[in-house]
């Protein structure tokens, strides 16, 4: 019965909507597109994180779960199971649900690009014991796209976000370049970074792959590194995403 139900999700992915996909996986600069009215969208992801000769973690698996209500405004939900190692302290489970929205506020003209903002807001107690915090963790990102070419494009993220364990945000930007490589495969090169007040900023680089399996489903391979000495030293990501 379960591969009978499985089977049957997976026909709707290919049948139920003619435009491509687009996800906010695998890179770091979130999309402005909303998920289309009255659809459901799953990201889901695998990644391997190393920090130090004795320091990694993985996620196992990160899901952002996406409803579109309108073609202006879609409702987010994060979960996200970690395993983390620290020398001979191990740990894992579940962190805080994070909850929000993307709203569309404009579309691209010219040199104004293609603009939504994400907000969300993270659940302290919705967590394992050991990754509770004792405030909110709320953040948010203005997204933003230009179409180059046909071909090529441009994207780039900015915002903060907390860590629920200290009223200092932190600052993120990303800026990413986006190549069509052919009708199903693309590819992308990006950098991005986190600023806290009173530590130095950590700049990272990455990259990756996607392949549009069908109209409603993608694969996705990436891979990055710090270019500075905070956070981490590389990481590595496989995910899907589709919609319902």
């Amino acid at each position: 019965m379960k591969l009978k139900i499985t089977g049957f999700l997976l026909i709707l992915t290919i049948t139920v909507y003619s435009q491509n996909i687009e996800a906010d996986r695998p890179d770091q600069t979130e999309t402005p597109a909303i998920v289309p009215k009255g659809m459901i969208q799953v990201e889901s992801g695998f990644s391997f994180q190393k920090k130090g000769s004795n320091n990694y973690s993985y996620t196992l698996p990160s899901t952002l779960w996406k409803y579109g209500v309108n073609e202006n405004f879609e409702l987010r939900l994060i979960t996200e199971i970690i395993s983390e190692k620290n020398y001979n302290e191990k740990q894992n489970g579940l962190l805080p649900l994070f909850i929000g929205f993307k709203v569309n506020l404009s579309e691209e003209k010219g040199i104004i690009p293609k603009t939504s903002l994400i907000a969300h807001l993270g659940l302290p107690k919705m967590a394992s014991s050991n990754y509770k915090t004792n405030y909110l963790t709320p953040e948010f990102r203005f997204t933003m796209q230009h179409s180059l070419s046909e071909k090529w494009s441009l994207g780039y993220n900015i915002g903060a976000e907390w860590d629920g364990l200290t009223p200092k945000p932190t600052f993120v930007y990303t800026l990413t370049t986006g190549y069509s490589i052919d009708e199903k495969l693309g590819s992308y090169i990006e950098l991005f970074g986190f600023a806290t007040q009173n530590k130095k900023t950590n700049h990272n680089l990455d990259g990756g792959l996607t392949y549009l399996i069908t109209n409603n489903f993608m694969v996705d391979l990436s891979s990055g590194f710090g270019i500075t000495e905070v956070d981490f030293e590389h990481y590595f990501a496989l995910g899907i995403s589709f919609r319902l």
